[in-house]
């Protein structure tokens, strides 16, 4: 028994030594990790709380747009940038005001909330879509080199076509024939056949791809 005290009270003794050495930065990595854990939860807090208030303005101003409540329609947006620029809501608010704002012939305003949201937006496909509808604002407007800026990032393979089919209609407006063929060609080559399946989405696929090959062809390309 004496001698297992011994060991006993060694063992205690190079834990105390131990400690003395390592005891401050033990306590201060826990500490740490204790203020880590705490701001991941409050920032976790902070972001479910954003998100819910900025769902619940996006609401809102769906259902002023759908009124045509303009002025209702741009405080919304304009709360949603101010306070919720961070969440996905606020990019949705920019591009639902531009097209209101688009139909109501407020084109300066459409242009400067598609913009922001083409800059600014969270979500990358929101950004890759505001630009495609800035491109054709610009278009309608013949401003064509500023169309094709919007265009020169490549998007997310879901708007790739629409991004070459809006390149071929800016270079037909410009009479540049052979870049719109090339254009057309690209958008046509970046749909995927879906094998002649009568499902909705295939049947617009193939009312799209026959408008891409009409506009190719119009352009002196071969479908």
């Amino acid at each position: 028994m004496a001698v297992y005290d011994h060991e006993e009270q060694e063992q205690l003794d190079a834990l105390k030594a131990w400690w003395r050495d390592h005891g401050n930065k033990v306590i201060n990595f826990a500490l740490a990790a204790a203020l880590v854990a705490a701001a991941v939860s409050g920032w976790k807090w902070w972001q479910d709380r954003q998100a819910g208030e900025a769902g619940a303005l996006y609401g809102q101003l769906q259902a002023a747009a759908e009124k045509h409540d303009v002025s209702a329609v741009r405080d919304a947006a304009l709360a949603l940038v101010d306070n919720y620029a961070g969440t996905v809501y606020a990019g949705m608010g920019a591009l639902l005001t531009a097209k209101l704002q688009a139909e109501e012939g407020d084109l300066k305003n459409a242009r400067a909330q598609l913009a922001w949201a083409a800059e600014k937006s969270s979500d990358e496909s929101l950004r890759d879509l505001a630009r495609l509808r800035l491109a054709g604002l610009l278009l309608d407007e013949k401003a064509y080199d500023e169309a094709l800026q919007q265009l020169a990032k490549e998007p997310e393979a879901a708007f790739a076509a629409r991004y070459a089919e809006v390149r071929g209609d800016i270079y037909a407006g410009q009479g540049k024939a052979e870049d719109a063929r090339a254009a057309y060609a690209a958008a046509l080559s970046k749909l995927d056949s879906k094998g002649g399946s009568e499902t909705p989405a295939s049947q617009r696929e193939a009312m799209y791809r026959e408008l891409l090959q009409i506009k190719l062809e119009s352009v002196g390309g071969k479908a």
